[in-house]
This record gives C-alpha cells, structure tokens and sequence, in this order.
C-alpha cells in the first residue's frame, strides 16, 4: 500500500472510530484506536485478486468471500461462492455471528476499495481478526482476472500456474454469473447448506 492510500484508510478509519465508538452491547468497540489504526493499515490485511482467485479455484471452504454492494448489484454480478452482506446491513446485527466462527477466514469486497475498508475497520475494532479486503474490489478482479491473457512466446513455470489460475476463476466467474437468477440463487443457498452440514449445524 503506498503512502497515500495508507494516509486515505488511516483518516477513513479514525473517522470510523469516532463514528462508532457509542454503540453498545456486542457492538461496541473494544480495540484501542492506535491498535485498530495499525491493523487497518497492516498490509497483510489486504489479499490481492490473484489470492482470492486461488481459493475459488480450490474451492476453499475455511474461506468465505463478502460482496458488500447492493443486492441489485450482486445479482447481477459476483464472485462464485460469495455471500451478500450489504455494508448499510453489517451492523444491522451482530456482526460477531457472522464472521466469528474461529475456523473461516472473511475476505471483504466491493466495486472498489472504500466501503471494504470501513467494514474492515468496523470488524477490526470489534476484534474479529479473521477479517481481510480483497485489495481493488471487483474492479481489480476485472483489470487482473477477466482480462488476462498471454502474450509471448515464453513463459515461466510460475507465470503459467499463475495465468491458468486466472484463467480457471474466469471460466468460473464466467459461468456462474451467465446463469439465471432463481439458479444462482439455489447455487448460493446450496453452498450455505454444505457449508452449515460440515460444521455440524442443520438448515
């Protein structure tokens, strides 16, 4: 992260922790400022799309992908396996009983990167570690993953595991969102259900 983008999110944060820090009860912040400001800017919260490609391909399940725009927005495009949790929603509940479950790793997402940073910060300061953004949103996701391609007549070993990595999460991208929406929706619903049997919990 360059200086100015940390100068951004350090501001954002400060803000946000001023904004925040009356609420109460399960949603009250419990980090200290300076330690939230220094996670916030830590740059291994931040996964690249490239990172995020990978455990899709692999369908990861200790993974679980937030698209945090509108549901309009997610229905009509998203990354294959993640759920909707619109930001003006997160704090609606009880953030904690979503993204605390100790053995799933949360990776925020957006068009961009600003509202990912705010849930970051509002996640941080609840002290929900397990939370990280995945650095330029679906923008970037379009500028690294959909448009990949190969040029050249060379190539090395990790450059093609690389590119076929892209390639796989953008056959699958692709897939996923040219189905139609009752579909998506039973393949997301699907997902959920697998998930819950697998830690032991019921519908």
């Amino acid at each position: 992260m360059n200086p100015r983008e940390k100068f951004s999110v350090g501001l954002l944060c400060m803000g946000l922790i001023l904004a925040l820090l009356p609420l109460s009860g399960s949603r009250s912040f419990t980090v200290k400022p300076q330690i939230l400001l220094s996670e916030v800017l830590d740059d291994n919260t931040y996964l690249t799309v490239d990172q995020v490609a990978k455990f899709i391909v692999l369908e990861d399940s200790s993974v679980q992908i937030i698209d945090l725009r509108t549901p309009e927005e997610f229905r009509t495009v998203n990354i294959p396996g993640s759920i909707n949790i619109p930001y003006s929603k997160l704090l609606d509940n009880d953030p904690g009983s979503i993204l605390n479950n100790g053995k799933t790793i949360n990776i925020f997402y957006s068009n961009g990167d600003f509202n990912s940073n705010y849930a970051l910060a509002i996640s941080r300061g609840l002290n929900l570690k397990n939370t990280f953004v995945m650095k330029g949103g679906l923008n970037e996701w379009f500028n690294t993953v959909m448009n990949s391609n190969f040029s050249g007549e060379r190539i090395s070993a990790r450059e093609n595991a690389l590119f076929e990595t892209r390639t796989r999460a953008k056959k699958m991208f692709t897939e996923m969102n040219s189905l139609p929406d009752s579909l998506k929706l039973k393949f997301t619903q699907s997902k959920h259900l697998a998930a819950k049997k697998l830690d032991g919990g019921c519908e």
